[in-house]
């Protein structure tokens, strides 16, 4: 199935994100060409879109950007799936995969803790939510990607 454009990762991005704030299309679109990011992507059996990654390497590190599942799709192993297939796309190119999340993400830090990320760092107030909310720490996570 063909890569979904950028609108509808916003949209989905909308529905799956209040901290951090949602990306726009626009957002997206800054990524798309460019040769250090790596996307996977999964869809329903309706062929709507059901949840995305998106990681970029630089050197012999990654980061994962941003991951999204649809809400009425969480909990059907789409976020690891999509975790997975990123990260299996990265042996050969990174040695560590980082990704930031936040301390309060209790399904999503279960997720990458089975995926065998450890915490390695902490920023404290990273995320700042719109409602004025008290800001978020996140947690600093690497995985030690395995070699190809």
């Amino acid at each position: 199935m063909n890569a979904p454009d950028a609108s509808a990762l916003a949209a989905l991005h909308t529905q799956a994100f209040t901290l951090p704030a949602p990306w726009s299309a626009q957002d997206f679109l800054g990524f798309q060409d460019d040769p250090a990011c790596i996307w996977e992507w999964n869809y329903a059996p309706d062929g709507q879109l059901a949840g995305f990654a998106l990681f970029r390497h630089i050197a012999d590190e990654a980061e994962l950007l941003t991951l999204a599942v649809a809400p009425h799709m969480l909990r059907k192993g789409i976020g690891r799936a999509v975790l997975d297939a990123g990260v299996h796309r990265l042996r050969g190119r990174a040695k560590s995969c980082f990704l930031e999340v936040a301390r309060t993400n209790m399904a999503a830090r279960a997720m990458y803790e089975q995926a065998g990320f450890v915490q390695v760092g902490l920023r404290k107030g990273y995320y700042r939510p719109n409602d004025c909310a008290a800001p978020v720490d996140a947690l600093v996570l690497r995985l030690d990607v395995p070699s190809a």
